[in-house]
């Protein structure tokens, strides 16, 4: 996964955590996709200052994820589920003849799909 993905998902998690300010300079940046002089201007401060911010954010989010580990979980999970869901489709095939198994398996896709929703 590239940096700024992982900066998006990272936030994602653990933005809240983050001071208002750190918050609002990571949303211009990677989402707004200001330019650290248009931050600066933005708040009246110094290009400089507006990259310390971003770098600490970044920093601070980086520590929180070594800490909790919540996005590898997600990550994890995420991959777990595409593989249970091709197995599902496999025994789908093989067993198409048997009517109940194929309703069982199906539900069962029914509820990683709702998992992955939400």
């Amino acid at each position: 996964m590239d940096k700024i993905t992982e900066a998006s998902l990272l936030y994602d998690f653990y933005g809240q955590l983050l001071s208002r300010r750190k918050r609002q300079v990571m949303e211009l940046y990677h989402e707004e996709d200001l330019s650290l002089t248009e931050i600066a201007e933005e708040f009246g401060i110094s290009r400089a200052a507006v990259y310390d911010s971003l770098k600490s954010a970044e920093k601070a989010l980086q520590e929180y994820e070594e800490k909790l580990g919540l996005l590898a979980r997600f990550m994890r999970t995420g991959t777990a589920i595409r593989r249970i869901d091709g197995m599902i489709e496999e025994l789908i095939e093989e067993y198409r003849d048997n009517r109940k198994l194929a309703e069982s398996l199906e539900a069962i896709r029914s509820v990683i799909s709702g998992l992955e929703e939400g």
